[in-house]
């Protein structure tokens, strides 16, 4: 195989175990080729520091086989592509949040001075052969950039959040100049079928793409593939991890402290995009309505930090601790609190620990790109007695995980009832939907997604 260049806006030393599966998988493959892993050093230079606009000092450094190659950005820079255009406008846009997308000029000029400074930055570090592989939404029009310094690489995109329907898609101002970005590329991979079908709907109205059959689109005098390329987890390495010191500690920690409770677990990200008040206000409806949980389910719902820099994330902290407060206030009693409320980023090591003792996860996003939790908690349960995933609709892994109990997060009845099957469901279902499940995430896991997508792109037609 040749060498592969994998390019994101982060990037991390896939020889660490903290590393998480993705660059561990990505590292297995850097290190077979000699790859090369670029992107933003993650550190931030001001002008005192000679921080520039456009500018950015490259550093490479060696981890094993893998060359680790990143740029600093500037304040502005920083400023306008990763917090503005990215993540004020792409992340909302894109996970159909129109009311918080802040669009400015400045923003996305800044997007496209980066994307230009990351290519120049990276050309002379290609050899001819080069399979390069572009990450996420940060980096669109990076291909794009690098053709027009004449590269003529194979150059693949996965795009890891969800690509909104047409119409949506049209409201973004330069939408044709994105779109038209993904041209540049040989293979355009996404997290679920659906996005492949807005993908479509969009280049045969908005550009006049010629079909030309088996996923290939033609435009802009470029042909591209277009697929759903479902990302895994390492379904061997989150079960080992289950079986190691600190999952167990906290596996067993829970079933103590708990032990008169039935366990709910909610792991996120603080964002608005997880759909975590609408979660709340489902339980809520649980406690409410079935009223034979009240000191017997409590929900443990850990919100991880996350961009709070970004007004939004603000504001949908201060409504789920009013959430949580309100409701541990109405039902709770000096025994027992309903919500467990945390704000702290839990170790990876302990995860499938509180994945196992969990009888119910609820992985309700309002919309998602896929949702690994979902499936690190099916591969932390006890075959012998799993656990019941209730999954939103509106994730990428429900395309995938029909056996959980799928769900509407705005419709709070429906949930509850939901929640209150996955409460009930007798052992011999559970075992029955978690077979299923089980062998669904180890068919297409993150090894399965490389592999596929590299021998696509390898296949591609330059």
């Amino acid at each position: 195989m040749a060498r592969v260049v994998v390019v994101s806006n982060r990037l991390a030393d896939p020889r660490k175990a903290a590393a998480g599966g993705l660059a561990v998988a990505l590292g297995d493959t850097l290190n077979a080729t000699g790859g090369l892993w670029f992107g933003w050093s993650g550190k931030v230079v001001d002008e005192s520091e000679g921080g520039t606009p456009g500018e950015g000092e490259l550093h490479t450094h060696q981890a094993g086989n893998v060359t680790l190659a990143t740029v600093d950005l500037c304040k502005e820079d920083h400023d306008s592509y990763y917090l503005g255009y990215a993540n004020r406008v792409l992340w909302p846009m894109f996970h159909y949040r129109l009311d918080l997308a802040d669009f400015n000029k400045q923003s996305l000029a800044g997007y496209r001075r980066v994307n230009q400074m990351f290519a120049r930055k990276l050309m002379p570090l290609l050899k001819p052969d080069d399979l390069i592989w572009i990450h996420d939404y940060h980096l669109i029009p990076l291909a794009a950039e690098l053709r027009s310094m004449g590269c003529g690489n194979r150059i693949g995109f996965f795009l890891h959040i969800p690509l909104p329907p047409p119409l949506m898609l049209a409201a973004l101002p330069g939408h044709e100049w994105l779109i038209r970005a993904l041209f540049a590329y040989d293979v355009v991979g996404f997290q679920a079928q659906a996005d492949v079908n807005h993908f479509e709907r969009y280049v045969h109205s908005e550009a006049d793409a010629e079909m030309l059959g088996d996923g290939h689109y033609r435009a802009f005098n470029r042909t591209v593939l277009a697929r759903a390329f479902p990302i895994g987890i390492d379904v061997d390495e989150f079960a080992q991890l289950t079986h190691g010191k600190e999952a167990r500690e906290t596996y067993e920690t829970m079933r103590e402290q708990y032990s008169r409770r039935r366990l709910l677990i909610g792991i996120d990200r603080l964002d608005y995009s997880k759909g975590l008040p609408q979660r709340i206000k489902a339980f809520q409806e649980l406690l409410a309505s079935y009223p034979e949980n009240r000191k017997s389910a409590t929900l443990i719902q850990i919100a991880s930090p996350t961009r709070e820099s970004v007004d939004a994330y603000a504001d949908i902290r201060h409504e789920l601790e009013h959430l949580c407060g309100q409701i541990n206030g109405d039902y709770g009693e000096l025994d027992w609190m309903p919500v467990r409320y945390i704000h702290r980023t839990v170790a990876r090591k302990r995860l499938p620990g509180l994945c196992r003792a969990g009888r119910v996860a609820l992985v309700t996003p309002l919309r998602d790109g896929m949702n690994l939790v979902a499936k690190e908690y099916i591969a932390a349960q006890d075959p012998a007695d799993p656990g019941v995933l209730v999954l939103s609709r509106f994730a990428g892994a429900a395309e995938q995980l029909r056996e959980a109990l799928l769900v509407n997060p705005y419709d709070t009845e429906g949930s509850a009832q939901a929640i209150q099957r996955a409460l009930q469901m007798p052992l011999e279902e559970r075992q029955a939907r978690h077979q299923k499940l089980l062998e669904r995430i180890r068919a297409q896991d993150v090894h399965w997604w490389r592999k596929t997508f590299l021998q696509t792109l390898e296949n591609a037609q330059p």
